[in-house]
């Protein structure tokens, strides 16, 4: 059986004080004697009283709570950004409030608003579809601060810190060139993501800086999961047998291109004119890239890093909002190993 919960007229009444006396002595307002305090936080010790801290947060407007809105939270990218926002804002006093969205941008909404009904401090999210901003109006009455943690920019009146993507892609061509490739792929992704096209765009624009030609064909859409992966390079390979390096979008995608190189009857490794070699560079470092034979090249973000800053830049925004947005861009670093 439950206990029954204890209302602040009680506490009121035990401490032998008027109920906005209790409310203003637990809201930390007013002009309250050290002795009233004491009678007050007596009482509610003695009662058991469990204070409404999302009511609380509501009236003071600083939550305790900092929201985080991830899509798929056992993505190594978006697990990586978790942990850089818990480290930071744990350090700082506060906690954190998770939640989920999938692919539904009716849920992703509905995340934002029920955290801000809720109280938090402020709401730190990666958007669902980087092509369909969320209505902001919805959350105007909170007066929140939000940072839009991305693979692109979605938002531009909202903080944003997010990945240099198409220097990430400059980066991975030309080291691919340097090492003598001429006939370079892009593999996954969907057409419609932001992020995807500025990697394309580093890709394309590092090949034209070279003298080289753009193939179409070379580059491929596919789904996320490594079979999907493996499936699209065999394909690929299949048709465009002199493709000898290729980009992939994300890190499973490099995970299953592994599969689809040998499917192919191909090998991975940096040696493209002695066994038909295919050289293999992935987005956003996973600790599996070790583990693969050969070990993958990645270029990476510093995906803890990119929540430490979201989470600082919240933080910073508590009682004195600016009216400027704020934009933080992550330099990418190249991580050279065994497939490139």
């Amino acid at each position: 059986m439950s206990a029954k919960k204890v209302t602040i007229t009680e506490v009121a009444k035990h401490a032998g004080v008027s109920v906005s006396t209790v409310s203003m002595v637990l809201g930390n307002k007013g002009r309250i004697s050290t002795d009233t305090i004491e009678k007050v936080n007596g009482a509610v010790e003695e009662l058991g009283y469990i204070r409404n801290r999302a009511a609380a947060n509501l009236r003071s407007g600083v939550g305790e709570i900092i929201g985080l809105i991830l899509k798929d939270i056992s993505d190594p990218y978006y697990a990586e950004v978790a942990s850089g926002i818990s480290e930071e804002i744990e350090r700082q006093g506060f906690m954190l409030f998770l939640a989920q969205s999938g692919d539904s941008q009716e849920k992703f909404e509905k995340c934002l608003l029920t955290m801000a009904r809720q109280g938090v401090g402020g709401i730190a999210f990666c958007p669902v579809d980087e092509s369909q901003p969320f209505n902001l109006e919805n959350l105007q009455q909170y007066d929140l601060p939000l940072v839009c943690i991305a693979r692109a920019p979605v938002y531009k009146q909202v903080d944003y810190v997010g990945p240099d993507n198409m220097s990430a892609a400059k980066l991975a061509t030309e080291h691919l060139i340097r090492q003598g490739h001429r006939r370079i792929a892009y593999i996954g992704g969907a057409s419609h993501s932001l992020c995807r096209a500025e990697r394309i765009g580093g890709y394309c624009s590092t090949l034209l800086q070279f003298g080289l030609p753009f193939r179409p064909e070379w580059v491929v859409e596919c789904g996320k999961s490594q079979s999907s992966a493996a499936q699209a390079v065999e394909q690929l390979l299949s048709a465009q047998p002199q493709v000898t390096a290729m980009l992939c979008h994300h890190s499973s995608t490099a995970l299953g291109a592994v599969y689809g190189v040998h499917r192919a009857g191909r090998s991975i490794g940096k040696d493209q004119f002695i066994g038909q070699q295919v050289s293999v560079i992935g987005f956003d470092d996973v600790e599996e890239a070790e583990l693969t034979e050969p070990s993958l090249t990645f270029v990476n973000f510093n995906a803890r890093e990119m929540g430490r800053q979201a989470a600082r830049r919240l933080i910073s925004q508590f009682g004195r909002r600016n009216s400027e947005t704020y934009s933080l861009i992550l330099p990418p670093k190249l991580i050279i190993r065994e497939s490139a």
